[in-house]
């Protein structure tokens, strides 16, 4: 049974679920990311999240890291047949040889972009202007699911190559490392993983 979620602080709703996710959100989730490893390990914890709920990959966290040698992409790129095997035979982590096929590619072009731009920090920053982007939402259905500047992303990754990139896991990703802050201004978090104030460009909504 998953451990119960204080209510002392005001969260996102989504936070409420359990302690695992609050615990995400409380530490993690909006505050900018500028380390390459971490950025590639959402790149694949995102990826693997297609069409599946976000606390399942919280939960296969762990597994993930250990599985794809610490998020290092270096030596996740040199993933051949016999990882890709041992992968499809994992438990503890989503075996769908798509999504084990495309972290492996990713990895390769992860490698290209940093080397064209020096590391894909500067490169993914450049879709929100090197500056988070804060939202001022009240309600949950407030929050898109895609902006232009996801649509930009994905359209720009899959042109490089990227696989499981689609606008709606590209705008997670930018959640997930602070590219934009997501948090509900009730949310004790808000002004915590920056200075709210109004967004540049007004996300629009689009179905699914």
């Amino acid at each position: 049974m998953a451990a119960r979620v204080s209510a002392a602080r005001e969260r996102c709703p989504w936070a409420r679920v359990n302690a695992l996710q609050a615990a995400y959100h409380d530490r993690e989730w909006g505050v900018p990311v500028h380390d390459d490893r971490r950025l590639f390990e959402f790149l694949i914890l995102e990826g693997a999240q297609a069409g599946l709920s976000w606390n399942t990959i919280l939960a296969k966290r762990e597994n993930y890291r250990r599985a794809f040698a610490g998020f290092d992409a270096r030596k996740v790129a040199r993933f051949g047949r016999s990882e890709t095997a041992m992968l499809l035979k994992n438990a503890g982590i989503v075996r769908n040889r798509l999504k084990i096929e495309a972290a492996i590619t990713n990895a390769a072009r992860f490698l290209d972009v940093q080397r064209e731009f020096g590391s894909f920090d500067r490169y993914v920053w450049r879709f929100v202007g090197d500056q988070p982007r804060h939202n001022g939402w009240t309600r949950p259905q407030q929050v898109p699911v895609v902006t232009s500047e996801s649509d930009a992303l994905s359209r720009d990754l899959r042109r490089r190559g990227f696989r499981f990139v689609g606008s709606t896991i590209c705008y997670a990703f930018m959640q997930a490392t602070g590219m934009v802050n997501d948090h509900l201004i009730r949310c004790f978090r808000h002004g915590k993983v920056g200075r709210p104030g109004p967004s540049k460009k007004t996300p629009r909504r689009k179905k699914r």
